[in-house]
């Protein structure tokens, strides 16, 4: 048994040693077979390089010839070409040795002509000296003969001349003086005619006085209320004169003011429609009529600026062109004759051909000033002057206003043409009455001497002048100090004014209190 293990354990190994030999002598044969087919490879690389190679070398042969015919042939037309520009260059250089020479020639002939005309500048002289001492040989014997100098004779000749021109230019002078002023009259008429007869402008003169229309006589109880109670809120609200009369149906209202008449008006019509008629309703009715009133005053102002083709207009000059629409002058409507001495301006603008646009605009705004004259001390020319001044009018426009009645010096011709306007509207037939633009100054100045004291908050200039009723702040005036008040007013009113028959003086102190139920 053991020796069988044996036995198989020799026979492994040998058949192990075997194994090993064979696979030694089969590698080697592979490893043999691998190094031919690499030498083989090696070889057929070389060849192919070899071919690439002379391959090469024959195409960069070529490259070489065809760039070196083309070389050749390139030089061969540069040398073309240079020699063309030699030939050239040969011309230009011939050209300019024929200028030079040229030149030359006429360089001799300008030396030789200006040696000539040098003699002959000289030989000028010499004989222009000689001429001068003929002259003043001549002068000389003149002189002697004459018994005068050269000077004396030229100072005595520009005397005798000077005097001639002085006489012919002063006869000349007068003549063109008298056939200016003579031209100048016919065309001034002709202008101003033309003027007025395209404007045609209708008058209507203002009254102080309104008439509001009853439904029956049973409303004018009603209007004067309790114990009066009615008719003195109206007159206290409104500032005006109620005069309720035998008339049939009608109720008169009498203001110097257009504006509080009108104010009064409206709001009296629309308390008698209402029916409605106590204090608080006559307060509320006067102020909601006063707000129209203002509306009413801007649309006029913008209407008159459409009217006439302004634009550019500040707000607050447009709402005082409205406000003239409630202001008379000599019961002349201040804004119908704005708008005529505008109209009126720029016709004769356009027959001068002065600017139409800026003489419309003055003649527009001259009387400005009227709109306010009654709250500011001065002309009205001035104040209007300087208002527009500060709302941004042109120089030209402020200097127009200022000087249309001759309150400054007159610079332009707009100044004269806004002059001749604004008397050509306030002379024409039936446009202006003096006696009552004086009563309306009156009543203005009754107001304002009621305004000028402490504690007063609105003064009333009623039946034509002759009560003023002055009403004041319960807070500021006592029943003792309302007294006293009456009688200052009463006494600076005979101090400084002129009137028929006597004023009365009424000082009102009220004390309201109100309770709202709800």
């Amino acid at each position: 048994m053991e020796m069988s293990i044996v036995i198989n354990i020799i026979v492994a190994l040998v058949a192990l040693v075997v194994g090993c030999l064979v696979y030694r002598k089969i590698a080697e044969k592979s490893h043999d077979v691998s190094r031919k087919e690499a030498d083989l490879m090696m070889t057929e690389a070389r060849n192919e390089a070899e071919l690439l190679r002379k391959e090469a070398t024959l195409q960069a042969k070529d490259v070489v010839l065809k760039a070196k015919s083309d070389f050749e042939a390139d030089m061969v037309d540069r040398r073309k070409e240079a020699q063309v520009l030699e030939k050239r260059l040969i011309g230009k250089e011939e050209s300019q040795e024929r200028r030079s020479d040229n030149l030359d020639k006429k360089d001799s002939d300008l030396s030789r002509r200006e040696q000539s005309l040098s003699q002959r500048e000289k030989n000028v002289q010499d004989k222009d000296k000689e001429v001068q001492t003929v002259l003043q040989q001549e002068r000389d014997k003149l002189e002697s003969i004459a018994g005068l100098t050269q000077t004396a004779a030229k100072e005595t000749l520009m005397r005798l001349m000077e005097d001639a021109a002085k006489h012919e230019s002063a006869k000349r002078v007068k003549q063109i003086e008298d056939e200016a002023h003579e031209t100048a009259e016919k065309r001034a008429v002709k202008i101003i005619a033309q003027a007025v007869q395209r404007y045609a402008g209708d008058y209507a003169t203002e009254r102080t006085v309104s008439v509001v229309n009853l439904p029956g006589d049973d409303m004018k109880g009603r209007i004067i209320g309790r114990e009066g109670r009615n008719i003195r809120a109206i007159e206290a609200a409104t500032g005006v004169d109620l005069i309720i009369d035998d008339t049939p149906e009608a109720v008169i209202i009498s203001s110097f003011d257009p504006v509080r008449r009108a104010v009064a008006k409206h709001a009296l019509e629309r308390l008698i429609s209402d029916g409605r008629i106590h204090p608080a309703r006559i307060e509320e009715i006067v102020n909601k009529v006063q707000g129209e009133i203002d509306q009413t005053i801007k649309e006029a102002g913008e209407k008159a600026i459409f009217d006439l083709g302004m634009h550019g207009m500040n707000p607050e000059l447009v709402r005082m062109i409205g406000r003239l629409k409630y202001r008379t002058s000599y019961t002349q409507n201040i804004y119908e004759h704005s708008l005529e001495v505008a109209f009126i301006c720029g016709m004769m603008a356009d027959e001068l051909k002065l600017p139409n646009k800026m003489a419309r605009r003055a003649g527009l705004l001259h009387d400005i000033g009227k709109a306010m004259d009654h709250e500011i001390e001065g002309s009205h020319a001035v104040i209007g002057a300087d208002f527009a001044r500060r709302y941004g009018e042109a120089p030209e426009i402020v200097q127009a206003i200022e000087a249309h009645h001759g309150d400054v010096e007159i610079k332009h011709p707009l100044d004269v043409l806004v002059q001749a306007a604004d008397a050509l509207s306030g002379a024409r037939p039936g446009a202006r009455k003096e006696m009552l633009d004086a009563y309306i100054k009156r009543l203005e100045a009754l107001e304002e001497i009621g305004n000028s004291f402490k504690g007063v908050e609105k003064t009333f200039a009623i039946q034509a002048g002759r009560d003023v009723r002055v009403m004041v702040n319960h807070e500021d005036i006592s029943d003792e100090d309302a007294v006293v008040l009456s009688r200052d007013i009463a006494g600076k009113i005979e101090k400084e004014l002129t009137y028929p028959g006597q004023i009365r003086v009424t000082v009102i102190r009220e004390t309201r209190a109100f309770g709202i139920a709800k």
